[in-house]
């Protein structure tokens, strides 16, 4: 009875005829309208996030103004190398100077005798060392260091880096290193063939520098911090601006496309990273361009998912020549006035792919691009002629980057 009257009268008196039946209250009425109401919210929320993209972490998409990586460099020695070490001037100089910073003073006469000098220092090496010192690093902490040979040594395998200080680019000593180097690597072999592994003369120092000076670092500035976006976008600006001030009404403003401005609230400002945290820790959904990226060196192609292609037929052929030498010799009659001569012949074959044309729907999206250039079979390294005709033809809408 109740569908018959659904049929002749719709879904509303439907629903009063069913509730008439079940005899519900009034009060069950509503509750059952709320849940109704939010259950198809939920769903709609999640096919809409389903369709935009995923959410992500405010953190993973920002920076903080005020907090960034500080480059140190140093001058230094490895030592104890197999005989893989610095042969030059530069290295016994070096070494020279080393020792008189450890106190061990040499007549002049004889260190200029030891720098003309012909022996080999063989087992040591000029080095430069660098390392990248975070932001909110304390004295104490450890960081790992890069040492590079600065002279001509073949191999830092097997050495140990001496006591350097690190210096940023006011001068300062932040850090001091020391430590054996790994280079996960090395020269080997005999006098008619080597192999070389990796990069010899390159190695890494695990937790070889202790961090004597602390960086200042200062993110609020009047009780603002600032959020800088790492791929600047209106739309991602606008969008974290919103979950903020979801959270936090009226505190965080867009700056531009690659800031956003926070104010901390007034009940806690006596606990302001408290509040950074809570505001880095919330989700938005960051706007993507349309970007097609191809390294030609690679033949690697990558394409976002909002790129879009008009409707545009594709075809792609390959053309192949062959080219084949096969001289011959042209010898005179037994004799006969003449020499031997040398006689070039030179084929040439010349072959055509022939592949049907395929046509790409208006408006069409990554799966329809790639099912159809799929359907072509072009490899990689076509791609990136395909996409620079289509953009050339105004079809792809989308920014092409060629690296």
């Amino acid at each position: 009875m109740c569908q018959e009257n659904h049929s002749r009268r719709g879904g509303g008196e439907y629903c009063c005829i069913l509730i008439r039946k079940t005899r519900m209250s009034y009060t069950q009425i509503r509750k059952l309208t709320i849940v109704f109401a939010v259950a198809l919210c939920c769903v709609c929320g999640d096919s809409l996030r389903a369709v935009e993209g995923p959410l992500v972490r405010i953190k993973d998409i920002t920076e903080m103004a005020g907090e960034h990586p500080n480059d140190l460099i140093g001058y230094g020695l490895v030592v104890g190398l197999a005989g893989t070490g610095g042969t030059g001037e530069a290295t016994k100089r070096a070494a020279i100077e080393f020792l008189q910073k450890m106190g061990l003073r040499a007549d002049p006469q004889i260190r200029a005798f030891i720098q003309r000098a012909k022996e080999k220092t063989d087992n040591i090496s000029v080095v430069m060392v660098t390392a990248t010192l975070p932001p909110n690093k304390k004295p104490g902490q450890k960081l790992d260091v890069i040492v590079a040979a600065f002279d001509d040594a073949e191999s830092l395998n097997g050495g140990v880096l001496l006591r350097t200080p690190l210096k940023g680019v006011d001068g300062q000593v932040y850090a001091v290193a020391n430590g054996p180097v790994s280079t996960n690597g090395g020269e080997f072999g005999g006098n008619a063939a080597s192999v070389v592994k990796n990069h010899p003369t390159t190695g890494r120092v695990a937790s070889g520098a202790v961090i004597e000076v602390e960086v200042p670092t200062k993110i609020i500035h009047q009780g603002v911090f600032h959020l800088l976006l790492r791929d600047p976008s209106l739309e991602s600006a606008s969008r974290i601006a919103a979950a903020v001030n979801t959270s936090a009404p009226d505190t965080a403003v867009i700056i531009d496309p690659a800031m956003v401005s926070v104010r901390v609230p007034y009940e806690q400002i006596n606990l302001p990273y408290q509040f950074i945290a809570k505001c880095l820790a919330l989700t938005v959904t960051p706007a993507t361009s349309a970007k097609v990226v191809i390294n030609e060196r690679t033949g690697t192609v990558i394409f976002t998912g909002d790129v879009r292609v008009s409707i545009v037929g594709i075809t792609h052929g390959n053309l192949f020549v062959t080219t084949v030498e096969s001289p011959e010799v042209s010898q005179p009659e037994a004799f006969g006035a003449g020499s031997t001569v040398v006689v070039p012949r030179t084929d040439v074959d010349v072959t055509e792919e022939s592949r049907m044309i395929n046509v790409v729907p208006n408006n069409a999206s990554v799966t329809d691009l790639a099912a159809s250039l799929n359907a072509l079979g072009v490899s990689p390294r076509d791609l990136s002629v395909i996409f620079q005709t289509l953009k050339a033809s105004g079809a792809l809408h989308a920014e092409l980057e060629i690296q």
